[in-house]
């Protein structure tokens, strides 16, 4: 039995087949519905014309970052180099979601802020892994034993949705599910350091004993439907008329490429970062007085954000140094919550389009290696206002 995802061209029932079926975003059409089912039951719904499209839950999967080189007391140049460590704002009024593996409550990091977890692995709130604490501390930590870690500080109410397990694993249902929580909660921000599992989900099927080769047809069909609930269910963040702003959208672009093998070895951006309504962000670290692309970073991303060698929050107390585009993306989710507060304080309604603009409009291009391309790093470093 497989968890299968299942699109419906209207709100009718999909016959007596769908008993148990139910959906999470009764709002949205077409209905999505998750079900365990036999390979065979859903070829049985397949046919029924009522379903538009059904395949197995795509699997996601924690981007899994990498022990950075330097100490945990040491230099945190990301908020330097972007410019927060000197901004006059700090994301005051802001309210950030970070859709990751849970946050450590207790952190001295988080002293203050209003935390609002909510649990969709059911394994319950708190943070086995640390990859979602880390991510936290970064966006809105408070200084740690006089060290400054967080982007924006001034943040005083954070939405933590635990999508991944504490395996650092879940599917297109979490997923969904967070994100349909943060927007209903009120987010105007939204950080994922994630990525559908496209390779996990052809290995389950060879595991099963189908051929290597229908095994990536299958988990292609899979990523095909599974990207249009993500796309649906992204739809929702854009602005609606004048009474809601929208939901920014921030997503890691993933660890796979392999540049230090060979500089051609680089893949582009994955799901959910590469969704049209999402910021793709690249991972980049020092070299001498300047930058470079990392070479774990996929490419196809919109922004870069520091990603090597980062200080935040360590589950249990104290702080740790990870470096990853896991690490990158709350970099930039820190600096839209600072925009978002410099368009309100400019006297504009602050919404996904104009603070994301404003994030493009002021990425920092020079001091870039002459080989990285904007493929690479897409429009540059990410700044402060």
């Amino acid at each position: 039995m497989r968890k299968y995802v299942i699109i419906r061209k209207t709100e009718a029932a999909v016959g007596g087949a769908n008993r148990g079926i139910e959906s999470t975003s009764p709002d949205r059409g077409p209905s999505v519905l998750y079900e365990r089912l036999t390979d065979q039951a859903a070829a049985t719904l397949a046919s029924l014309p009522e379903v538009k499209a059904i395949a197995p839950a795509m699997a996601i999967k924690l981007i899994r970052p990498f022990q950075g080189s330097s100490s945990a007391t040491g230099d945190v140049w990301g908020l330097q180099a972007t410019g927060a460590s000197t901004s006059g704002f700090s994301g005051e009024g802001v309210v950030p979601a970070i859709l990751d593996t849970g946050i450590d409550p207790t952190h001295p990091a988080f002293a203050g802020v209003d935390l609002e977890e909510e649990d969709f692995t059911g394994q319950g709130n708190g943070d086995v892994l640390g990859h979602g604490t880390h991510c936290a501390g970064t966006v809105f930590g408070r200084d740690v034993n006089g060290l400054r870690i967080g982007v924006a500080r001034g943040i005083k109410k954070a939405l933590i949705g635990k999508v991944l397990d504490n395996s650092g694993s879940g599917d297109t249902q979490t997923l969904e599910d967070g994100v349909s929580w943060a927007l209903r909660r009120g987010a105007n921000i939204i950080s994922m350091s994630l990525g559908f599992d496209f390779p996990g989900m052809v290995k389950s099927w060879i595991d099963d004993g189908w051929p290597a080769d229908l095994a990536a047809s299958n988990a292609l069909e899979s990523y095909r439907v599974n990207l249009r609930v993500l796309d649906a269910v992204m739809s929702l963040t854009k602005p609606r008329g004048g009474i809601h702003g929208g939901t920014l959208v921030v997503a890691a672009s993933g660890n796979e490429s392999k540049r230090e093998q060979h500089p051609n070895w680089r893949i582009a951006a994955s799901l959910p970062a590469a969704s049209d309504e999402v910021i793709a962000v690249a991972a980049v670290g020092r070299r001498g007085e300047g930058f470079v692309v990392s070479d774990f970073s996929n490419s196809a991303a919109l922004l870069s954000g520091p990603g090597v060698d980062v200080i935040s929050a360590k589950t249990g107390g104290g702080l740790d140094t990870l470096s990853g585009t896991s690490m990158a993306c709350p970099h930039v989710a820190g600096l839209a919550a600072l925009w978002w507060e410099a368009t309100r304080r400019g006297g504009r309604i602050p919404t996904a389009i104009n603070v994301r603009s404003a994030l493009i409009g002021s990425a920092r291009r020079e001091g870039f290696a002459g080989s990285d391309a904007e493929a690479d790093i897409g429009q540059g470093l990410a700044t402060a206002p």
